[in-house]
């Protein structure tokens, strides 16, 4: 499956972007799929997950109320609503996918990775 991250930008402290992860060679409803972060010096990070059937996900603590992932299998896409974002939030955002079980956190079980999509949150 090749999947294409789009939905970054620049964006004041308190704003929000949606980002989007459109999946195209299979159908995306065969995989879990995860939002993970970059920020600059720091290691990649997982954001958010969520199953097959979208009935379960995770958030990591840091964005919990903030952040929405949702999936929509009949269009082959992912979303990650981001809103109250901070500055902390900066960081290259990429989209994953995983034959894993359930709603996987660990990247080392996502078999396919976007691009990346850039979000810069300014203070």
């Amino acid at each position: 499956v090749q999947l294409q991250a789009s939905g970054g930008g620049l964006v004041q402290a308190g704003g929000s972007l949606r980002l989007s992860c459109a999946a195209s060679g299979r159908t995306l409803s065969m995989y879990a799929m995860g939002w993970f972060r970059q920020a600059p010096g720091k290691e990649r990070e997982v954001v958010a997950v969520i199953s097959r059937s979208g009935g379960s996900t995770y958030y990591v603590d840091s964005v919990k109320g903030r952040f929405t992932i949702v999936r929509d299998n009949a269009k082959n896409t992912v979303y990650l609503q981001m809103n109250s974002l901070k500055p902390e939030d900066t960081a290259v955002y990429y989209c994953a996918a995983s034959l894993g079980v359930g709603a996987p956190i660990t990247q080392y079980v996502y078999d396919y990775w976007g691009q990346g999509t850039l979000v810069t949150v300014s203070s």
